[in-house]
C-alpha cells in the first residue's frame, strides 16, 4: 500500500551550508515521505576508500574499488542509517579525514555511476511504497532525478553557510573553527562546481530559494507552498521516470 502525502520526487540541490539536509529531513518526516542522503552515500563510499588505503587521488584504483563497496542506506527520515555491511558508520562520515577527500571520490565518473544507479532503485522503492520522496544532494535536479515535478536550489552567503557548518561541528562534538570552515566551504564549492562529472549546479527550472536570512522554518514553509502550488500532495504527480 502506497502510504504518505507526496507524490514523486522533490529534488533538494545546493551547497554545504545552505540547510539542506536538515530541511530535507523535516520536509520529508512531514509529508511521511521517504528521505534520501546522497551525500552520505558518497561519503560512505569515500570512508571504504580511505579504510582500504586506496589513494583518493587514483581515480582507476578508486572505480575499481567501489565496484565491490556493501553501501546501505535507509529511507526513514526519522531514523538515518548509513552503513558499510552491517556497520553503522554515520558519525565517521563526518569526521574531517572523510570531509577533506570527499570530492576527488565523488569526481570519478564510475563512482557517480554506480551510486546513481543506487540511487535510482532507492527513489523507485521509496516511490512505490510510499509514494514519494525528498532527495538531497548537489546532482538530483540534473542527473538524478531531471523529470522530479519539482526541484529547488538552496543557497546562501558563504559567511552564513562557514557559521552554521561550524556551529554544527561544535554540536556535533568535532572541533573546528570559523575561518578553517570558511576555507573548506569555499574549496568544497571550487571542486563540486568544477568536476566534468555531474558539477554542482542549478537545473534550468529549479526554484532558487536564498536561505540566508531564514530559518528552518521559514525554508520550510517556503518550500511547502511549491508543494501546494504544484499539488504533490495526495495525488500521482511525477512524470517521466517517476
Amino acid at each position: 500500500m502506497v502510504e504518505g502525502e507526496l507524490r514523486g520526487v522533490i529534488a533538494l540541490d545546493g551547497p554545504s551550508g545552505t540547510g539542506k539536509s536538515t530541511v530535507a529531513r523535516r520536509l520529508a518526516a512531514q509529508l511521511s515521505a521517504g528521505y534520501l542522503d546522497t551525500g552520505a552515500m558518497f561519503r560512505a563510499v569515500t570512508l571504504a576508500v580511505l579504510r582500504a588505503g586506496v589513494d583518493p587521488a587514483d581515480a582507476a584504483a578508486v572505480a575499481r574499488f567501489v565496484e565491490d563497496v556493501d553501501l546501505r542506506v535507509s529511507t526513514d527520515p526519522l531514523d538515518q542509517d548509513t552503513r558499510l555491511g552491517d556497520e553503522d558508520v554515520n558519525a565517521e562520515i563526518r569526521g574531517n579525514a572523510v570531509t577533506l577527500a570527499v570530492s576527488a571520490v565523488s569526481a570519478v565518473p564510475r563512482v557517480r555511476e554506480l551510486l546513481k544507479l543506487h540511487q535510482w532503485r532507492i527513489i523507485e522503492e521509496a516511490c512505490s511504497t510510499r509514494g514519494g520522496i525528498v532527495v538531497e544532494g548537489r546532482d538530483i535536479g540534473t542527473a538524478i532525478a531531471p523529470d522530479s515535478p519539482l526541484k529547488v536550489f538552496l543557497t546562501a552567503s558563504t559567511d552564513a553557510r562557514a557559521l552554521r557548518r561550524t556551529n554544527q561541528d561544535a554540536a556535533e562534538g568535532r572541533v573546528s573553527s570559523l575561518d578553517a570552515t570558511r576555507a573548506d566551504v569555499e574549496r568544497r564549492d571550487g571542486l563540486d562546481s568544477s568536476r566534468a562529472a555531474s558539477p554542482l549546479q542549478a537545473a534550468e527550472d529549479a526554484v532558487w530559494l536564498d536561505t540566508t536570512d531564514l530559518d528552518i522554518a521559514g525554508v520550510l514553509e517556503r518550500i511547502l507552498d511549491l508543494v501546494d502550488e504544484r499539488g504533490l500532495r495526495g495525488v500521482a504527480a511525477s512524470r517521466g521516470r517517476w
